[in-house]
């Protein structure tokens, strides 16, 4: 199966979480507590959990740090709402905010001020969620169970779309509705993922010059730093003068 571009967002968006890792650490917790709080600590019977742990693993966190995260959801007394926001990166690229919040007075002033910052603006609901659809991502390290002759035969016949190996790992994007099929079916071959989720993923892209689009990724990064974002989806287009660019830094 081919490899896409939306592979190389992927990739680059992991390169800069691995940076970061005690940032990521505490997002996977959130989401882990988060996840427990609304459908239970039984990780078996609440979906939503056990794929936060499974994720959480991926990024190598031991079980003792996993297992607070859990029992933290009893004692946490905060209220936390998923929050989303949509607006314009400099150039016109279209970004996505996914948050996870207990004051929604302070992530939206934080929110707002970085898209102001950073020469963009905040949209209504709507103005560009038509501009992605979700996907399935799934991120495999690459082992002698990946590269059996049959693991894309069954990978497709469980409903992946797209397959792409790249530095070690082989991205796997499946239609939302065949998320489920696919994480069982990997869990069946005994593949363990460094990552697997819903994601947002662009139907087009923005291309800019580099500079412009550095700025774009500067507001990214800005947007990811914030404690109550979980997820920043965009379009910008990784141009090979931008790889380039960004390969030398």
């Amino acid at each position: 199966m081919s490899g896409h571009s939306k592979w190389s967002t992927i990739k680059r968006k992991k390169g800069a979480l691995d940076a970061k890792r005690s940032k990521m650490f505490s997002k996977l917790s959130k989401e882990i507590t988060v996840s427990a709080k609304l459908g239970g600590a039984d990780v078996e019977a609440n979906s939503r959990l056990r794929l936060a742990v499974q994720n959480a693993k991926g990024q190598n966190m031991s079980k003792d740090v996993i297992e607070r995260a859990i029992s933290k959801a009893e004692k946490d007394t905060s209220n936390f709402e998923e929050m989303t926001f949509e607006g314009y990166g400099p150039g016109g690229v279209a970004i996505f905010v996914e948050c996870l919040s207990d004051n929604n007075n302070r992530t939206v002033g934080s929110v707002r001020s970085a898209f102001s910052k950073h020469n963009g603006h905040l949209g209504t609901n709507g103005s560009v969620a038509f501009l992605f659809e979700t996907k399935g991502i799934f991120t495999v390290p690459v082992s002698g169970k990946t590269r059996d002759e049959m693991f894309e035969l069954e990978m497709i016949d469980a409903g992946a779309e797209e397959m792409e190996e790249t530095d070690g790992y082989v991205g796997i994007t499946t239609a939302m509705e065949d998320f489920g099929n696919v994480s069982k079916k990997l869990e069946e071959l005994g593949v363990e993922t460094e990552s697997q989720g819903l994601q947002r993923i662009p139907t087009t892209s923005t291309a800019l010059e580099v500079e412009d689009a550095k700025k774009v990724l500067r507001l990214v990064e800005r947007l990811e730093e914030d404690d109550d974002v979980q997820n920043v989806y965009h379009n910008l287009e990784f141009t090979a003068e931008l790889e380039a660019a960004l390969a030398e830094e």
